[in-house]
């Protein structure tokens, strides 16, 4: 019998920084800043932890900051123009990385078979946007 075990990991940090900008673009175009302590309640995520994402986020200008008083943060871009790709090569880099070894009988053929998948994963990727997850109904959808 063979056991498989899951090869490709969404890291925690990947997965807030996610969370947190599906939040942010529900609040897209309200005119409204989205602040620390609201998004770390709205997704549970810690609000440290938190504050370092969005400085990462800030820097790759996915989304832009306001200091002050009444500051906040806010997408760089509108909701359909920064996909589930942007922002898992922002935190993490490549969704399926090589070992770069690809010598042997067997390398350059797996190689081709390790690119196809990763070509597939990012297209995937590329094709959820944030507007396509901010659902304004913060309700879960059940189909039957």
């Amino acid at each position: 019998m063979v056991y498989f075990s899951c090869w490709v990991k969404i890291s925690v940090k990947v997965d807030y920084a996610c969370r947190v900008l599906i939040e942010m673009a529900r609040l897209h175009g309200t005119g409204q800043l989205a602040q620390i302590e609201q998004l770390a309640k709205a997704e549970a995520v810690p609000s440290n932890f938190l504050a370092q994402i969005l400085g990462e986020l800030r820097n790759a200008g996915l989304i832009t900051s306001k200091r002050g008083i009444f500051g906040g943060y806010l997408l760089a871009r509108p909701p359909d123009q920064i996909s589930l790709y942007d922002i898992v090569k922002v935190i993490d880099g490549e969704m399926l990385e090589f070992s770069g070894n690809h010598a042997g009988r067997s390398g350059r053929k797996l190689k081709q078979v390790w690119g196809a998948i990763r070509a597939t994963l990012d297209a995937t990727a590329r094709s959820y946007t944030l507007d396509t997850l901010a659902s304004k109904d913060t309700g879960e959808m059940y189909h039957i």
